[in-house]
């Protein structure tokens, strides 16, 4: 490949994401995940978990919900999933083609564009993700707000999207990667659930990841409240993330030499 593979701005951007959508396309375990996994720890929680009500404080409007506790749990199932799915393609994707990005970059290919290839592809992989998983919670029962269920869901999605990139820029055994989103997103979803966690109402749950995400998904599907503050905080996460996935992922595609 040379230098004037690619010429045009509009060229190497269509290239670049579409090697970054075969790269997805080739993770059939992803796509096993969303078709198994979303809905089948969804079903779980929603038969094995207690129906009691469950105290959840919705911060942004100083209100107290009650829903039944598997309800929220599905919630706060549906956000583990999706976030985990995520973040895996983005790591692995970014893990796996870590040469070949840097051969992309020495053969004249900008670092933005290999970045908004990335984001292109997460932006799909995240509704289409999310919307099966919406799909799947109106299949038990009605949120109240559908439309902003689903939002709050791809915006943490989105979010455990770059910080996949990140891992994969840094870090550099496939397993560590895994681990890593894995005991996160547990950590992160696990602490804000009351039906989980006795630390759910403790306000050092603001400070964890998705934190916007949770309070907006539970405030849209057990209420009327417009918790539209709640997804600007998510998105501002999401914004933090993908500013240090984008340093990241400039320092991972340097050439070799540089990196010695």
């Amino acid at each position: 490949m040379t230098t004037s593979s690619w010429t045009g701005a509009s060229g190497s951007l269509t290239s670049a994401t579409r090697y970054a959508l075969i790269e997805h396309r080739r993770n059939r375990f992803a796509m096993v995940l969303i078709m198994v996994f979303v809905p089948a720890w969804i079903t779980l929680a929603g038969f094995m978990l207690p129906n009691t009500p469950a105290v959840f404080r919705l911060r942004s409007a100083e209100l107290v919900l009650r829903p039944d506790g598997h309800q929220l749990s599905q919630v706060a199932g549906a956000l583990n999933t999706t976030t985990l799915i995520a973040g895996f393609m983005m790591f692995a994707a970014t893990f796996s083609t870590g040469e070949f990005d840097r051969r992309l970059v020495h053969a004249g290919c900008p670092r933005l564009h290999l970045v908004l290839a990335k984001m292109a592809a997460l932006v799909l992989a995240t509704v289409i993700i999310c919307s099966y998983a919406a799909l799947v919670l109106h299949a038990f029962w009605q949120p109240d707000q559908p439309v902003l269920l689903a939002a709050a869901l791809m915006c943490a999605t989105a979010t455990y999207g770059v910080l996949g990139v990140a891992l994969g820029a840094v870090l550099r055994r496939e397993v560590e990667g895994m681990f890593a989103i894995v005991m996160i997103s547990m950590v992160d979803v696990g602490l804000q659930n009351p039906a989980f966690s006795g630390g759910a109402g403790s306000d050092a749950v603001r400070f964890l990841p998705s934190y916007g995400a949770m309070q907006a998904a539970t405030g849209a599907a057990f209420s009327s409240v417009r918790v539209v503050g709640c997804l600007a905080l998510q998105l501002a996460w999401f914004v933090g993330v993908s500013v240090l996935a984008l340093a990241a992922f400039q320092r991972h595609t340097r050439p070799a030499s540089v990196h010695r």
